[in-house]
């Protein structure tokens, strides 16, 4: 087996599980611990696992955000949930901002709907759902490209969005601690940030998972947003601390789970 397929099936297999021992990896995939640890640390190189002692994950942390591709398949019910809720924000003829987000790639989706529109990303994944999009002019930002976050970030990033003018941000947070938004790392943070000086309405998109976690920097504070969009999974504590702070607190319902 060639060794990049190995590395597909490992990567698979642990995004599956959220993490895995190195022992069990050895016995699932029948090869050598040698083998494994070499294929290890070339994803953990590309950014796609993070290997711990005797660990690999892809799960996040206070410093360290999960994947995309592994963002992208949790709590995909609240994230469908947040973008169509998301879409009563839109208006034909906006220019609207997404982040690099998982939420905010499942509002791609949706954003035709809408058209015209003019759509400003610096999401890899959510400019390739609407590159062919009928009436929906494609700006996408450049910068230097992280696997991890399958986006553009950095100086050159952070100068796109400022050269530009936004009728509304849709952008989501790595976790919520009392009325703070926070993000793991900072350069996303700092584009992040840009987003929100370069938009007019700025509108944040957090599921239940989010809150009563903390990351290293600090995007900023709940009631910068105009909107805070969550579903009504979050705890009756935390909605309710965020109307006290004077957080314009959307809850938003999901469907049961099957």
């Amino acid at each position: 087996m060639k060794a990049d397929t190995r590395r597909e099936e490992i990567a698979d297999y642990i995004m599956r599980a959220g993490q895995a021992r190195m022992e069990d990896l050895v016995e699932h995939f029948g090869v050598s611990r040698m083998t494994i640890h070499r294929h290890i640390d070339a994803l953990a190189q590309q950014g796609v696992l993070r290997k711990l002692h005797g660990m690999v994950t892809v799960q996040p942390s206070g410093l360290y955000e999960s994947t995309f591709r592994y963002r992208e398949t949790i709590g995909k019910a609240e994230k469908e949930a947040l973008a169509r809720a998301a879409m009563s924000y839109v208006e034909a003829g906006q220019a609207v901002m997404l982040d690099d987000s998982s939420t905010a790639c499942a509002l791609a989706d949706l954003l035709p709907e809408a058209h015209p529109l003019t759509v400003i990303t610096n999401s890899y994944v959510s400019a390739g759902k609407l590159i062919d999009a009928d009436e929906v002019e494609l700006i996408s930002l450049g910068g230097k490209y992280h696997r991890n976050y399958n986006a553009y970030i950095g100086i050159t990033c952070e100068k796109a969005v400022a050269s530009l003018r936004a009728n509304v941000l849709f952008c989501s947070a790595s976790a919520i601690d009392g009325v703070t938004a926070f993000i793991q790392d900072a350069q996303v943070t700092k584009v992040k940030q840009a987003m929100m000086a370069s938009s007019s309405r700025k509108i944040l998109l957090v599921d239940s998972s989010k809150f009563g976690k903390v990351a290293l920097n600090v995007l900023g504070d709940l009631t910068a947003f105009d909107v805070v969009l969550t579903t009504d999974r979050v705890g009756e504590d935390d909605r309710a601390r965020l109307k006290r702070a004077g957080v314009n607190l959307e809850i938003v319902k999901v469907g049961k789970s099957t």
